[in-house]
C-alpha cells in the first residue's frame, strides 16, 4: 500500500463539478492499493500517518502530529500511484489492485481514520476526479508499507 501524503491548509475533490469530499488543515491522502495488500498494512499506514509529527509546534518545528493539531483528512483513492514507467512512454499499472482488491481496503483505511478524527472526506473510488488543495509548506511524503517494514539501514 503506498501514500503520497500531503500537509495541507484545505483540500477538495470534485466529480462532474459537484464537490464529494473536503478537508481543512489536515493531510490529502492520495492512496494506492497492490493486489497483495492487507487490512494490516491499511492499519499500519494509518497508524504512521496518524502519527507523524510534521505539524509546527509553538517554536515552528514539525513536532506534532494530525491528532496533536486535531487535523482532517481527505482520502482520494490512487492506482496512478503504482505506475510502471520503466519501458516506454506510456506507464503500465499491472501492479495496482482491482476493484474487488482495492475498494475494501479503501474503505477499510477510511474506517480506521474516521474512528480517530472528526472528519474524513473522500473521493469517489474509480471516478474522474479533480482534487484541488493548498499544500502548507510545502510538506510532501511518500509512504510505502513495504518500505515501512523494513528494518532500517
Amino acid at each position: 500500500m503506498r501514500a503520497l501524503l500531503q500537509r495541507v491548509s484545505s483540500a477538495g475533490v470534485t466529480v462532474d463539478g459537484e464537490s464529494v469530499g473536503t478537508c481543512g488543515h489536515g493531510y490529502l491522502v492520495l492512496l494506492g492499493i497492490a493486489p497483495d495488500d492487507t487490512e494490516a498494512q491499511a492499519e499500519r499506514l494509518w497508524a504512521k500517518i496518524r502519527n507523524l509529527r510534521v505539524f509546527d509546534d509553538g517554536e515552528g518545528k514539525m513536532n506534532l502530529s494530525l491528532m496533536d493539531v486535531g487535523g482532517e483528512v481527505l482520502v482520494v483513492s490512487q492506482f496512478t500511484l503504482y505506475a510502471d514507467c520503466r519501458r516506454g512512454n506510456r506507464p503500465a499499472f499491472v501492479g495496482a489492485a482491482r476493484p474487488d482488491v482495492a475498494i475494501p481496503l479503501y474503505e477499510r483505511f477510511c474506517a480506521l481514520a474516521e474512528q480517530d478524527l472528526h472528519h474524513v472526506g473522500r473521493g469517489v473510488f474509480g471516478a474522474d476526479m479533480q482534487v484541488s488543495l493548498v499544500n502548507d509548506g510545502p510538506v510532501t511524503i511518500w509512504l510505502d508499507t513495504d518500505e515501512l517494514s523494513r528494518p532500517k539501514r
